[in-house]
């Protein structure tokens, strides 16, 4: 925050997650063999909820009988609004298909707009549900890697048209969680370009849209192909999930504008008797849209800080690891292939060093497939504090691996 500005809410104190089935914490054990690591890995915050969505749990929770649930007039009213506000996309109620989640959405879409061994274009290294959403409903899966250069990643547009020339659905993933894009416009007008010609649906996953740093703007692709002669039918996938810190509430929105598709995508979900209502998500929900702009804002600076803090610790102390740049999310894209190289170990051995030499549990990079081999996910939404902590213990870690008794912790042939 600049020096005059006040900070209403606090993102420094550390609130205890144990002891409250926490995946992230009470789920350390299984995760990683160790109970006690730095936990940085599960996309989901150690902040406290906005105090608008406390409240209105709490207002909710007062009333004694827990039935079930219709979605309200004011809940569409509050994510429309949130839309138009901050996206500047005038959306229509009757484009607002409900879902427990992104990645039920993603199966859903799957199953509705390619046939059985259909070809599914999926763009790694990426969230690991995209590839998943393909081969469980029984599809093939083309990979479109993105590629990295000195200045972050970009997509290979050549190898993307000719994926595209036989496939029937694009899972996008914008801004891109693990790698940390926010796509421009012209690399999504080229994206609209290409699916225009060969007739592909997109599904578009912009459940980090509103976590974008400054000097960077998401655009949303659906407003783009409303705008575009090409056509393209868009499904775009949005919660407040990662905005607010309230994954666990389990309650999304796709938006849909083309009538055809959005008829067909209900279909399935009626078929698949899937139901998100719940007195308790959708008093959440309601709330963060309308009530939790200013605790996003603030939100954002301090992860933009502790992204800066990253960066200039590992540039000063652990120049083996590199960041890549993060344009939004609050997970950051960890190049460790040097550490790799030096150290002549594979990637199980660079998990191992991560968790049991220094003690701080991330996602490793093979998980979002095999373009993530050398890397790991850090999640930075978390008291600042805890993020200097597991920096600190990787240095030490490092310093400890300098002699050969060090490294055979590693490497047993060392």
């Amino acid at each position: 925050m600049s020096s005059g500005q006040v900070c209403r809410y606090d993102f420094n104190s550390i609130i205890s997650r144990t002891g409250t089935a926490s995946l992230k914490y009470d789920g350390r054990q299984g995760m990683f063999g160790a109970p006690e690591v730095v936990p940085l890995w599960v996309a989901d915050m150690d902040f406290a909820a906005p105090p608008a969505v406390t409240q209105a749990l709490a207002r909710r929770a007062a009333h004694p009988v827990y039935g079930y649930t219709i979605y309200p007039d004011s809940l569409y009213e509050s994510l429309i609004a949130w839309l138009r506000q901050r996206h500047g996309w005038e959306v229509h109620r009757d484009w607002i298909v409900m879902s427990p989640g992104v990645v039920p959405s993603l199966h859903a879409a799957v199953m509705t707009f390619a046939g059985e061994g259909a070809p599914v274009i999926v763009q790694p290294p990426v969230y690991f549900p995209f590839f998943s959403s393909v081969t469980s409903t029984g599809r093939e899966l083309i990979h479109n890697p993105l590629r990295l250069g000195k200045s972050g990643y970009t997509i290979d547009f050549d190898h993307f048209e000719y994926c595209a020339e036989r496939a029937r659905l694009l899972l996008l993933c914008s801004p891109h969680n693990p790698v940390g894009r926010v796509w421009n416009r012209q690399e999504l007008g080229h994206i609209l370009r290409i699916a225009g010609k060969y007739d592909l649906v997109i599904f578009s996953d912009e459940i980090h849209a509103d976590l974008v740093y400054p000097g960077n703007k998401h655009h949303v692709l659906s407003m783009m192909a409303q705008a575009d002669p090409g056509n393209v039918a868009v499904i775009t996938a949005i919660a407040p999930s990662k905005t607010f810190n309230i994954p666990g509430l389990n309650l999304s929105a796709l938006i849909v504008p083309d009538a055809g598709c959005r008829k067909k995508l209900m279909r399935t979900f009626d078929s698949m008797h899937v139901s998100a209502s719940n007195p308790f998500s959708i008093a959440a929900f309601e709330a963060a849209y309308r009530e939790g702009g200013g605790w996003l804002d603030e939100l954002l600076v301090y992860l933009a800080c502790t992204r800066d803090h990253v960066r200039d610790y590992l540039a000063a102390h652990l120049p083996e690891i590199g960041l890549v740049h993060s344009e939004g999310t609050y997970l950051l894209w960890l190049d460790c292939r040097a550490l790799k190289r030096e150290w002549g170990i594979n990637d199980a051995q660079l998990r191992h060093f991560f968790i049991h030499e220094a003690g701080v549990g991330m996602s490793p990079g093979t998980l979002f497939g095999e373009a993530g081999s050398g890397f790991m996910r850090m999640n930075i939404g978390a008291p600042r504090q805890v993020i200097e902590t597991a920096l600190e213990n990787i240095r030490k870690a490092k310093l400890g691996m300098a002699s050969p008794q060090g490294l055979r912790k590693l490497r047993p042939d060392a």
